[in-house]
């Protein structure tokens, strides 16, 4: 049995789920609930949740759809999206998430990263850090699903990141999202060197061994949307999940 946790990524955009390509070009690929069934089924490790439109509307999360969800779900989840409060993120908890993630306001409003975190727990809250790496291979950091670029370097925020409390790094590489073109490894190996927590590592997995090749650079988690949502391609909708089998070939 492998350690490593292989996490699938669903993008919320109202009661639907999306597949972005470079985080634009939003697809609509079925219902939440029904790919919650199917993963259940296939007994996947973990899933992530991000409303991807919560935050740029100004809205909080759809409690209605993550109740359904929860009650459907037989994994372990985190969600994103719209968290604001601790209010708000004691209530996504309280629905049966382990875990928040939260963006946005670790730039905006980053006491509250650190009140949350002294509230539920260290290991209840990722920190989710969007990156653009440029033609000159320096990395600019994005929020508000990277329509906002942080005037902040990534080794400053992750170590501001490290002092409010998170318990693990989310990592998605906004060049590489939807593009099976496998992970950066450059940006997993420079965050997996500047920090303490586990380090997931999201954006480009196209195989099984784009899943190793990050373990290799210090991922603790491996996470992907388009690899477990399309086949083929054309890119056909199908929800699917490797057999244990298979992971623990490329995976400790």
């Amino acid at each position: 049995m492998h350690k490593t946790r292989v996490i699938p990524v669903l993008l919320l955009r109202g009661k639907g789920l999306v597949k972005t390509i470079k985080f634009r070009d939003a697809t609509y690929i079925g219902d939440p609930l029904n790919s919650v069934r199917i993963f259940n089924e296939k007994e996947v490790d973990e899933l992530i949740f991000v409303d991807i439109v919560a935050t740029t509307s100004g809205r909080g999360p759809d409690f209605e759809i993550l109740e359904d969800i929860a009650s459907e779900a037989f994994m372990p989840m985190a969600y994103g999206g719209g968290i604001t409060s601790i209010e708000i993120a004691g209530r996504i908890l309280s629905l049966g998430f382990e875990k928040i993630i939260l963006n946005s306001i670790t730039y905006t409003q980053p006491h509250l990263v650190e009140e949350i975190a002294s509230r539920f727990g260290s290991q209840s809250v990722v920190a989710s850090i969007d990156i653009h790496r440029t033609l000159f291979g320096r990395y600019e950091l994005y929020s508000h699903s990277g329509k906002t670029r942080q005037r902040t370097t990534l080794a400053e925020h992750i170590k501001y990141l490290e002092q409010l409390g998170i318990g693990e790094i989310f990592i998605n590489s906004i060049d590489r999202d939807g593009t099976f073109s496998g992970y950066d490894l450059k940006i997993i190996r420079d965050v997996a060197g500047l920090v303490g927590v586990p380090v997931i590592a999201c954006g480009g997995a196209a195989s099984l061994e784009d899943f190793s090749k990050a373990v290799q650079e210090g991922a603790s988690a491996v996470a992907a949307g388009s690899l477990f949502v399309f086949v083929g391609p054309h890119r056909a909708v199908l929800i699917n999940y490797p057999d244990r089998k298979d992971l623990s070939n490329y995976l400790p």
